[in-house]
């Protein structure tokens, strides 16, 4: 089996001939160079664990060949679906409340109500995302094809609902936007913080929630959720670029060089949160958005104004009384009261969060804090444990191992 340099090094004078075969092949350089770009990655993946293959240009030869042919036929959906929603425009007979979008048209669709969440996940980034079905399983760590049985029983439901691509009428928008946001908070959420896998984040989700959040916000440009959702999402991406060490261990937000911070994107996040943020009533994503610029505009970790971090996530806990609520109010009360005070409040919430792992995870930062060593190490490896995020099982497992190598 290859080593990682031995490895490294034949990827890199394979490189120009797979994509100059591809080029020659296609005529497409710039796809080609986007498909050799994913093979390459899948080779490097497949090759350390299973070894590389017996012709290994061959093998990623035929590898950037079929993403290269999933990309057309993506293109070539999408453009179908253009024009689908530019007849149904064309008939419309009475004036709706605001433009129609075919992004906006078809997010709305993706979350008919008779879908399952993962239905809607799914579907969304199939039909909107342009994803392909092996790269949706992929990122959810499912079999491709039950992925392919997932979105295909999703399509016939939607169908035998009556829906098409046609326009949604207004009514029909408003009740459902409440599931589109959430589903775009989902994919987001896969993409930055992978709940299980090999690898920290997946940016093609995280990216993509961006797009069509973005996308979704020209047609509506007055709804304030909406605006919030896409401010928190771009204040959490800019932190992306400091979420890893030089090893790829996972950093934690307060150990983060925020100089590595993508200000651009804090600054365009707080102006748009700036603009919705007094209209009442107070939205779930909007509150998170708060939170999240009050770390990002903080320069120094020491400077976090926690007292107002606390009074968000504990005006978030009576609108949303989400997991990630009631976690972060325990730690935010931990930063102002102290982690004997974060530790009351977390052994409040054992019964309804004690089998998850960011339960453990909060509860050991609270103890190492605390000063009770031994009983940080066991929470820090129960969260390890129980976390299929191989980064996030790392990153506590060296907790662990830190404190149980350190002297009484």
């Amino acid at each position: 089996m290859a080593t990682p340099d031995r490895l490294e090094a034949l990827l890199r004078e394979l490189l120009p001939q797979v994509l100059g075969a591809l080029t020659r092949r296609t005529g497409d350089f710039d796809r080609s160079e986007d498909a050799v770009s994913e093979a390459m990655l899948a080779a490097a993946r497949q090759w350390r664990a299973e070894g590389v293959p017996a012709d290994p240009r061959a093998w990623l030869v035929t590898v950037a060949s079929r993403r290269l042919t999933d990309m057309w036929r993506s293109e070539s959906a999408r453009r179908r679906r253009e024009v689908q929603v530019a007849e149904a425009e064309a008939r419309l007979t009475a004036p709706v409340e605001y433009a129609a979008d075919d992004t906006a048209d078809l997010l709305f669709l993706c979350c008919h109500p008779d879908l399952s969440p993962a239905s809607r996940v799914a579907l969304t980034l199939r039909a909107v995302g342009g994803l392909t079905t092996a790269e949706i399983a992929a990122a959810f760590l499912v079999p491709a094809d039950t992925m392919t049985r997932r979105i295909s029983r999703a399509k016939q439901t939607v169908a035998a609902a009556g829906g098409g691509f046609g326009v949604l009428d207004a009514a029909t928008r408003s009740e459902r936007l409440p599931s589109v946001l959430r589903v775009l908070y989902l994919i987001f959420n896969e993409g930055y913080s992978a709940a299980a896998g090999a690898e920290l984040a997946r940016v093609e989700l995280s990216g993509e929630a961006i797009r069509l959040t973005r996308r979704l916000r020209e047609s509506l440009p007055d709804q304030p959720e909406l605006a919030g959702l896409l401010a928190l999402m771009l204040l959490t991406d800019a932190r992306r670029p400091a979420r890893l060490d030089g090893d790829g261990g996972l950093v934690p937000l307060e150990a983060q060089d925020r100089r590595l911070w993508r200000r651009e994107l804090v600054d365009e996040g707080v102006a748009i949160l700036t603009g919705v943020l007094p209209r009442p009533p107070a939205g779930p994503y909007r509150l998170q958005a708060a939170i999240a610029a009050v770390h990002d505009e903080a320069e120094l970790a020491r400077d976090t104004d926690w007292p107002q971090i606390l009074g968000l996530y504990r005006f978030l806990e009576r609108v949303d009384p989400s997991p990630m609520a009631q976690l972060g109010r325990v730690v935010a009360l931990a930063m102002v009261e102290g982690p004997r005070a974060g530790l009351a409040a977390c052994e409040e919430l054992a019964g309804e969060l004690g089998g998850h792992h960011r339960w453990f995870a909060v509860r050991a930062h609270l103890l190492e804090d605390a000063g009770e060593t031994q009983a940080a190490v066991r929470a820090y490896r129960e969260a390890a444990q129980r976390t299929a995020s191989l980064p996030e099982r790392d990153y506590l497992t060296r907790r662990a191992d830190r404190l149980s190598a350190a002297p009484d």
